[in-house]
């Protein structure tokens, strides 16, 4: 699902609204959601103009480099799962999919507590 389709189906927008204590960090997909709510929600720093100074870049891929940090393990605990194939070309019915998907998400993180 794409991150503005969650945005509007999932009622991100209300559970922040109802929880302005929590914080988030998240990716540029975002981007209009950390607009909306610049204390709650922290995305990526929007880029420079092309005709930015060298110092500007610098501090600039700094702050990218960080927020990337951050996001690191999420993009990879949620990229995992996709690996599976069953996920991958998912052919079932779609009211199975979020069971399946548990399912596959219990031995991702049965097989990384291996490790």
């Amino acid at each position: 699902m794409h991150d503005q389709t969650a945005v509007k189906t999932e009622g991100i927008e209300d559970l922040l609204r109802h929880h302005p204590t929590v914080t988030t960090t998240v990716d540029s997909g975002y981007q209009g959601l950390a607009k909306a709510f610049p204390d709650q929600v922290h995305g990526p720093p929007p880029k420079l103009d092309t005709q930015a100074f060298a110092e500007e870049l610098a501090v600039y891929g700094a702050a990218r480099t960080q927020q990337s940090s951050q996001r690191i393990c999420v993009e990879h605990a949620i990229a995992e799962p996709k690996q599976w194939r069953s996920l991958q070309r998912w052919i079932g019915r779609r009211q199975y999919y979020a069971e399946t998907h548990v399912a596959v998400a219990g031995l991702v993180s049965d097989r990384a507590a291996r490790r």
